[in-house]
């Protein structure tokens, strides 16, 4: 069995004085393995990069949302105030109110929206943590099926069986591990190879539920991240793109055509997440493609290193 390789170094004044550790695997349209460096075939919890995957049960299970609302269900939202108006008007379609939310309460993700509550005198809310779009839409598929409201964060409860039922379809693998989210939800494991495998399975939908997930992200990236985020900034640049990131430095990318990448870091540092798939999206020559911007795909990519307030080096890919 593979193990993690160093992904990316910490260069620093021209001296690496450090390095991440990981695996990142790319599949071609046909699903196949193009490339890959580290394990991409043991389980990991692909954390966030779990929603699109769990929104799609829902709807196979009746949830009816408009698309913007349906991509605040696959979201880690920033708690700007359209996130925040969204699943209020979630819960609102259910007949439900903030009070049912099951998410421990939290800051926004966004720092402007985070300064903003501070300054206005606010704290921490059940509404604000980013997983709130999520859980809202959890809830909508219980009201809409007779389910119970109270426990449905329960691995037992009718919603969370057909969640595993989809995922385990979609990934192509048997679930090695239900652990528990940060959000409070079941969290279920796959492989890089299983992730990436079940977002090529929305991106190349042509109908159904599938193509309904997958045409919520394209058309409102901004929902499933946020307007400031490197998430939002790749899926504009790159027609027809679909993806999530998830927390622990997962991150997930498939495209139209079929094609998808996935990684994850052992240590977990978000900084290093949006270097290494852009340095993915590149090796496999994304960026260079009619239609991409590939400046701004690049963009994504660029991680400086500050000494006395000036770039003086960066964290950069190794494969």
């Amino acid at each position: 069995m593979s193990s993690p390789v160093v992904v990316a170094e910490i260069v620093r004044s021209g001296f690496v004085e450090g390095h991440h550790y990981g695996s990142v695997v790319a599949l071609a349209p046909d699903g196949s393995v193009t490339w890959s460096v580290g394990d991409a075939e043991s389980q990991i919890l692909p954390r966030s990069c779990n929603k699109p995957l769990q929104a799609l049960a829902m709807v196979r299970a009746g949830l009816d949302l408009p698309p913007d609302l349906l991509a605040l269900a696959c979201a880690s939202h920033s708690g700007e105030g359209f996130h925040l108006d969204g699943v209020r008007r979630i819960l609102a379609g259910a007949g439900l109110d903030e009070d049912a939310l099951q998410t421990p309460p939290d800051y926004p993700l966004d720092d402007a929206a985070r300064e903003a509550l501070l300054r206005a005198g606010g704290g921490k809310t059940r509404i604000h943590m980013n997983c709130s779009g999520k859980h809202a839409a959890m809830l909508a598929t219980c009201v809409v099926n007779d389910w119970d409201t109270e426990t449905y964060l329960d691995p037992a409860h009718p919603l969370q069986v057909a969640i595993a039922e989809t995922f385990a379809e979609l990934t192509g693998e048997e679930i090695g591990v239900v652990a528990v989210d940060g959000c409070g939800a079941p969290l279920l494991s796959t492989s890089l190879v299983g992730l990436a495998r079940a977002f090529r399975t929305l991106a190349v939908a042509s109908e159904g539920p599938e193509r309904r997930i997958a045409d919520a992200i394209r058309t409102h990236p901004a929902y499933v991240s946020g307007t400031t985020r490197d998430e939002r900034a790749l899926l504009t640049a790159i027609p027809g793109a679909i993806g999530k990131a998830g927390a622990e430095s997962c991150h997930v990318v498939a495209l139209a055509d079929g094609r998808a990448f996935a990684l994850k870091t052992d240590d977990g540092a978000p900084r290093v997440r949006p270097v290494l798939m852009a340095a993915a999206l590149v090796r496999s020559g994304v960026d260079r493609e009619d239609g991409v911007d590939g400046d701004a795909v690049r963009a994504t990519g660029e991680l400086p290193l500050l000494g006395g307030g000036r770039p003086v080096g960066e964290i950069r890919a190794a494969f």
